[in-house]
């Protein structure tokens, strides 16, 4: 493949140079040559406007501007044109421009050098709500690989540390009409089928929990969707926290994102409502959190989840527990009901049992990269691609995931 990156190279006449955060002019792109993540529950390659100037502001806005290239649809050596096969360590070729021209003539390139067109995918930057170009006040952008839940844990972070992959940059040396692509067509989320029918068992299983931990108090926090969707957040000039179109996302909080952000954004001053009241979880054995809800991966609604407990200052989230950790948990507390294996309940805590198989020790203190026990905190859910749409599951169809903290009797 070495061989076939020099030939791309030299037949674009681009040479290499890497940036987290980039200008693109409407004639130029950015293109991935390389391999796909070896097998996985899921990835995505996704690319996001980062920055935005409004009324001379520098905006962070962090928002997907469209679907994902993700691996149920991805063109590669074991999947051209997006048919069904294996996706995972692929050769592939990601182009993301905002001309068709551009398109076609890396396109073009590509294949001279070897790389065959049904392996190629295109991530449009359209033109029609992005402010492109190379001044001080056009858009910045960023592209982002998701890989999640490695069944091969070495060569997951093998693939990280060493992706095997050439990122080009791929400026045109002639002046030619341009040709910008329209806003592509979008992935519909929805299929009709809903996990309503849980509902009763949800609240058998909130009871349950409730009765099991009848000597502490008990405070039932708030579930709302975390972050608005990208277009959302680009047209209206706010931060959006890196989204993307594969996930449905719920937070432990009263209300969804909505404020503009400068960048390098001090999160304190923007979402009071994260802090009141303050969730804070102390080391006494008797405080602790239980997340709890419906697994949307055993429903059929997501390809994998996950949730992860936030720093509310400075968002530190800490770690995330993903439906295998969950999986089968909630049989303990309703061990009659045969929907149990649709549910799931976990504890968050500073001190975790035996007792406690489905429990996560929230680390603090110097060095712990961890929530101290003052600090205000959330829970935050993600929810990763339904396999009949490609796409993220509907909000309208999926039963909202839950948290409740308990604090020792006075």
């Amino acid at each position: 493949m070495e061989e076939r990156i020099k030939q791309i190279t030299s037949t674009l006449g681009v040479s290499e140079n890497v940036t987290p955060f980039w200008n693109l002019g409407p004639d130029e792109a950015v293109v991935f040559v390389g391999r796909t993540p070896p097998e996985c529950r899921y990835f995505s390659y996704d690319h996001y406007i980062i920055h935005r100037t409004i009324d001379d502001e520098r905006r962070w806005i962090f928002a997907n501007v469209e679907d994902t290239v993700n691996n149920l649809v991805i063109n590669t050596e074991g999947t051209p044109n997006g048919s069904s096969g294996d996706p995972f360590n692929q050769t592939t070729v990601i182009i993301i421009t905002a001309d068709k021209g551009i398109d076609q003539r890396i396109r073009a390139a590509a294949q001279s050098a070897g790389y065959s067109d049904n392996i190629t995918n295109t991530q449009v930057l359209p033109p029609a709500i992005l402010n492109l170009g190379l001044e001080n006040d056009s858009d910045t952008f960023a592209a982002f690989i998701r890989p999640a839940l490695f069944n091969d844990t070495e060569a997951g972070d093998d693939y990280i540390n060493n992706t095997p992959a050439t990122i080009f940059r791929i400026t045109s040396n002639n002046t030619t009409e341009l040709d910008p692509y329209d806003y592509p067509e979008l992935r519909v989320r929805g299929t009709g089928q809903t996990e309503f029918d849980l509902v009763d068992d949800l609240e058998e299983l909130r009871i349950a929990i409730l009765d099991r931990y009848n000597q502490s108090n008990a405070t039932e926090l708030p579930t709302s969707q975390g972050v608005p969707i990208g277009s959302d957040a680009i047209q209206r000039g706010i931060n959006a926290v890196g989204p993307d179109n594969d996930a449905a996302y719920l937070w432990s909080a009263n209300q969804t994102i909505s404020s503009p952000t400068p960048p390098f954004f001090d999160t304190s001053q923007y979402y009071p409502f994260l802090r009141d009241p303050a969730i804070t979880l102390g080391n006494n054995t008797e405080e602790f959190i239980i997340v709890y809800g419906v697994n949307h991966v055993a429903t059929g609604k997501a390809t994998y989840s996950n949730f992860c407990i936030y720093g509310a200052d400075v968002w530190n989230g800490v770690r995330a527990i993903t439906d295998e950790d969950f999986s089968g948990s909630a049989e303990e507390y309703l061990p009659d009901n045969p929907n149990a294996k649709y549910l799931y309940v976990y504890k968050l805590a500073r001190n975790c049992t035996e007792e406690d198989p489905y429990c996560y020790e929230v680390p603090y203190g110097v060095g712990a990269r961890g929530i101290e026990l003052d600090q205000p905190l959330f829970v935050a859910w993600r929810a990763y691609l339904e396999e009949t749409t490609k796409t993220g599951p509907s909000y309208s169809e999926i039963v909202y995931d839950r948290a409740i903290k308990f604090d020792p009797k006075s």
